[in-house]
């Protein structure tokens, strides 16, 4: 009898589970292109709707920059919708994912949705191959209206995007939730390598919490300090300027051109606060004593530089290495680029100090 009864209860949760499979893939969707939804992110208006930079406009920095500026890398889709369900179809450039990233972080997108005054991660757009995917973000969603965020591929430019919503339910443009313009110039760390999904990026991840545009200008490999980027990062109208951007000049580049980028961006935003941030550690360094020469080396004439304007711009700051990833060699993916661990013990060095600083310029 009990074989019985645990056999029928069996076959009814199949039946009920087969009956929920096929109501959820009858949900028709209504696909919105997110060019009629609003763009966050963006250090400057550009024609190019999912590139990070108008690189038309740019032509004097060099090209691999161009190039890495139409990565997608702090953009955000703003939008409110009362659908129970949000799905995305979005094309991306057919490169292969980097060896040391997700799949999602590299071109795959998060979704983050406001609720008790919080964001809160509410799902992720799985990439399905290197070009064109369709994926269902989340559903079975309580009815009323969401605040919604989509973070864009970390590493990869985005060709097109629609967002898609159960037939019937609203889908609107939404607000740009931060305030102000404070651009973070630097690395591939900046530019969200190794985070595991868009929306763990430090400058995205320091947007959702403090509230303030944190514009990503990361770029992987070559934040060399080159003056036709001082150039360009001087002229764009910032509240604040952060620059950590340590990690990829030689310790000679840091020593001859810390004091054009910095002068440079003084001279044409003489009040606003500037904040330096020296390198991350290197965990391959825990035993190769060359790299940690070299770091130590890039540190030293980094501060020394720093320091050195500082004697004459009391709106410069530097906040220094030590402890950015903790103390136990667990916060990166490959001795470099900080994993999910890594990011969030850097925030909780950075974060305190940068909003410390912001609150000195009632910003």
């Amino acid at each position: 009898m009990n074989r019985l009864i645990n056999f029928s209860c069996n076959v009814v949760l199949l039946l009920c589970l087969a009956f929920v499979s096929k109501a959820q893939q009858s949900i028709k969707l209504n696909y919105t292109n997110a060019h009629g939804l609003t763009m966050i992110g963006k250090a400057e208006k550009s024609t190019m709707f999912f590139h990070r930079l108008d690189t038309s406009a740019h032509k004097s920095i060099p090209r691999v920059i161009r190039s890495l500026a139409t990565n997608s890398a702090g953009l955000a889709i703003s939008f409110t919708t009362n659908s129970s369900s949000i799905s995305a179809k979005w094309c991306t450039s057919k490169q292969a994912t980097a060896n040391n990233m997700t799949g999602i972080a590299y071109e795959g997108m998060d979704l983050y949705i406001k609720r008790d005054g919080r964001w809160q991660y509410a799902g992720v757009a799985r990439p399905v191959s290197h070009d064109c995917s369709e994926a269902m973000i989340v559903e079975n969603m309580m009815p009323g209206e969401k605040e919604c965020l989509l973070f864009l591929p970390t590493y990869d430019e985005v060709l097109s995007l629609s967002v898609g919503v159960d037939q019937g339910a609203e889908l609107r443009p939404g607000n740009n939730p931060f305030k102000k313009q404070i651009l973070v110039y630097g690395s591939s760390i900046v530019q969200g390598a190794s985070a595991s999904r868009p929306g763990l990026a430090y400058p995205a991840k320091l947007s959702r919490e403090s509230g303030y545009n944190f514009i990503n200008l990361g770029f992987s490999g070559n934040a060399k300090l080159e003056a036709s980027v001082a150039d360009m990062i001087a002229a764009m109208p910032m509240d604040a300027i952060i620059l950590d951007c340590v990690p990829n000049p030689s310790p000679e580049e840091l020593l001859a051109r810390t004091n054009y980028l910095i002068s440079t961006i003084r001279r044409l935003h003489p009040k606003i606060p500037i904040v330096c941030i020296q390198s991350v550690a290197r965990e391959k360094a825990n035993f190769d004593t060359v790299v940690a020469a070299r770091v130590a080396l890039k540190d030293k004439y980094f501060k020394q530089e720093v320091n050195k304007l500082q004697k004459q711009d009391k709106d410069l700051y530097l906040i220094e290495a030590d402890g950015l990833l903790g103390k136990d060699q667990e916060g990166t993916t490959d001795g470099i680029h900080p994993n999910d661990l890594g990011f969030d013990r850097m925030l909780q060095k950075i974060k305190p100090r940068i909003l410390e600083i912001l609150k000195l310029y009632q910003i």
